[in-house]
């Protein structure tokens, strides 16, 4: 009896090979060959295991042995040794056929799943597809887009795609600490990317901390490793957002030379809107930090003077010492800057419209580009 979770269609003539090949002692013919691997492609299509389908082929040689015409009808010890060999070769190759049939109907599946689940989140990210029928998709994806979602995304100096041992391993983090929680992490343009329930911010967090690590293991220092998160947004088009915004966030870490290695949008909200009007600040630049240029050697470093003083919380010790100055040549920066552009840095009101100034010049690359 074949094995009952196999179907018997799948072994029609397999007992018809072996007797043949018992009496002739001849291999698989090559249409033969092309039977059992097409019914091993039709195994794994219809969800049947491997494992059981050569258990029945093997099963069905071993009840057909006693009926062999070439093992139960030979006259000498040696005929029946050469039939059975004989058989036991066509077996194998038998069984080789159904296993290669198998795993390629396997690896296109897996291929089709990958270039589906590729689709998907480009459709995602961008918002390219109608979204009725992408929440409809996402469900296969674990994702349930009526809910809020936060996106992270991670940037190191190397790429990394889903099939990245690195990817891997924050993915198998993620799940080891929480689980199926309906989290999806995969690549895009080379940077890692975790689309997250909104009301779990743990998620995401965890992520940043696991992302942070793993990339920082490829280079002997953080400087080049940035993760962003965006902020949380309800429906389909609440992902799409989250992760503009967490890419603008890097851009603009870049642009800024911003220090922490994680960034939240929701913190950099501030400049985002100073860049909307682009005009408008390059016109703010120009008119406070223009006179600059009058300074012997140009006004990169008294940019440079500008912004170790208020990344340093207006502390002129803390900023000489960025700076590799005494503080008494820091301390005559300054003054040449209240002379060339007529602000005092430690005027409450003034300080602030030309920490307002620098950070435009971050944003427009000014003095390396003209306005």
């Amino acid at each position: 009896m074949p094995h009952r979770a196999i179907p018997v269609h799948y072994l029609d003539g397999y007992a018809e090979i072996l007797a043949d090949v018992s009496v002739t002692g001849r291999r698989l013919f090559r249409q033969e060959v092309d039977q059992r691997r097409e019914l091993g492609e039709r195994a794994a299509r219809a969800g049947l295991g491997l494992r059981e389908l050569i258990r029945a082929h093997l099963a069905a040689a071993r009840e057909a042995w006693p009926e062999l015409p070439g093992v139960t009808g030979a006259a000498g010890t040696r005929q029946i040794s050469s039939a059975a060999g004989c058989v036991l070769a066509a077996t194998e190759q038998a069984v080789d056929a159904l296993a290669e049939g198998y795993e390629r109907a396997q690896l296109v599946a897996v291929r089709r799943d990958e270039a589906a689940r590729r689709e998907f989140i480009d459709d995602l990210l961008h918002g390219r597809s109608d979204l009725g029928e992408l929440s409809a998709r996402a469900e296969r994806f674990g994702l349930q887009l009526a809910h809020t979602h936060t996106v992270a995304v991670a940037w190191g100096d190397q790429p990394h795609d889903d099939t990245d041992p690195l990817t891997r391993r924050v993915e198998t983090a993620l799940t080891t600490r929480f689980g199926p929680r309906r989290v999806l992490l995969t690549t895009k343009d080379a940077r890692l990317v975790c689309v997250a329930p909104g009301h779990q911010p743990d998620v995401v967090e965890y992520f940043a901390e696991q992302a942070r690590v793993a990339l920082a293991m490829e280079r002997t220092s953080e400087r080049d490793v940035r993760v962003a998160i965006g902020r949380a947004h309800p429906g389909p088009g609440g992902v799409v957002q989250s992760y503009e915004e967490a890419l603008t966030a890097l851009e603009l870490a870049d642009k800024l030379r911003l220090q922490p290695v994680v960034l939240r949008a929701a913190e950099l909200l501030v400049f985002p809107v100073l860049n909307r009007d682009r005009h408008a600040m390059a016109d703010l630049v120009s008119t406070v930090l223009g006179p600059l240029r009058g300074a012997r050697g140009g006004p990169r470093e008294l940019v440079r003077t500008l912004d170790a003083y208020f990344d340093s919380g207006c502390v002129a010790a803390e900023a000489a010492r960025r700076l590799s100055l005494s503080v008494r040549a820091f301390t005559y920066r300054l003054k040449r800057i209240e002379q060339l552009t007529g602000a005092d840095p430690s005027d409450s009101f003034q300080r602030y419209t030309l920490q307002t100034a620098v950070i435009g010049a971050r944003l427009l690359g000014w003095p390396d580009q003209e306005l």
